[in-house]
């Protein structure tokens, strides 16, 4: 896969980085384009824009002492085109200011931990 120019900031995204294989959205500005039916086809029709509006974890539950275990950040896009939400995986290369920004007061903690380690 080639780099791409991010339609929402105009920065060229270089398509390959740490912690994703298909990558759709720009580490700049979070944003994607509904480009895929399943994950790296890339032939959805809609191929409209996908506005961050959120995190969730992946995998997020108990460990086997029964310790809560908060998962993987996922950003929460929505297609303004057809209303489709779709979670992607956070890359390396993803400003974490802009995942900051989008991320709701309660997770601010957690998400800090998983971005900038324990002793942020």
């Amino acid at each position: 896969m080639s780099n791409f120019t991010c339609i929402e900031c105009r920065k060229v995204v270089n398509s390959e980085a740490v912690g994703t294989r298909h990558r759709n959205h720009c580490p700049y500005c979070l944003w994607s384009r509904h480009v895929d039916v399943k994950p790296g086809d890339r032939v959805e029709p809609c191929q409209g824009m996908m506005e961050p509006t959120g995190l969730t974890f992946k995998g997020e539950g108990f460990d086997k002492y029964g310790k809560k275990r908060q998962g993987e950040i996922m950003i929460i896009h929505r297609c303004e085109r057809c209303g489709k939400e779709s979670k992607n995986r956070i890359a390396g290369d993803d400003n974490p200011e802009a995942i900051l920004a989008i991320c709701e007061k309660k997770d601010r903690e957690e998400v800090k931990k998983q971005l900038f380690g324990k002793n942020f």
